[in-house]
């Protein structure tokens, strides 16, 4: 299967070795996984938010706060059965939620882990924390998996998009996203403890 999953539109073989403009391979690369404090409130709670960081970024911004994940890709391959355990390890640890970080490269192999967690009982939330570079038919992909989702809107100007992240047209991507996220998830839910439960953050 080639991969066009974000705007980027590569369509290189990645199986086969083929490395895009995230430079992802086709295993799962995992940066780093705990429970965060800092997202926002009503995805932290109290407990944290069970934060697994993606390595690599189709983004891949000059300004990066993540840079040694997104740009020197530190992280370890692992497998769709760890990944799925991942999961359920962060939910055993209290975990408001799952908060997949910077995860569109990895689509594929992310609804194959949650598919497998749900089986083994992951019963929180899941949110798709995105830099809003997203084609529809991607986001599409995820409906039913996805509750809660973080997109960025980091830009309205296309010459500062192309200027800063090389990402043309990406005000028109990320809004088009940002409807199918809309449509997906519906109105948000919050808790009687003050988590959410559904919904969108911009």
């Amino acid at each position: 299967m080639r991969c066009n999953l974000c705007p980027r539109n590569c369509n290189i073989d990645r199986a086969s070795g083929q490395l895009g403009y995230c430079m992802a391979p086709n295993d799962l690369v995992i940066a780093k996984y705990s429970l965060h404090p800092w997202e926002e409130p009503v995805i932290s709670g109290t407990k944290g938010s069970g934060t697994i960081f993606f390595s690599y970024c189709n983004l891949r911004c000059c300004f990066c706060q993540n840079y040694e994940i997104s740009e020197l890709h530190k992280g370890k391959i692992v497998t769709i059965e760890e990944f799925s355990n991942i999961c359920l390890e962060l939910q055993e640890k209290g975990a408001t939620n799952i908060n997949l970080v910077t995860p569109t490269h990895y689509v594929h192999q992310i609804i194959k882990g949650l598919k497998l967690a749900k089986k083994k009982g992951l019963n929180i939330p899941i949110v798709y924390n995105s830099s809003g570079y997203e084609k529809v038919e991607t986001i599409k992909s995820l409906k039913g998996l996805i509750d809660i989702y973080l997109p960025d809107l980091k830009y309205y100007s296309d010459s500062l998009a192309i200027k800063y992240s090389k990402c043309p047209n990406y005000f028109k991507y990320a809004t088009e996203a940002i409807e199918e996220m809309v449509n997906q998830v519906g109105d948000t839910i919050i808790d009687e403890s003050g988590i959410m439960q559904k919904g969108i953050i911009i």
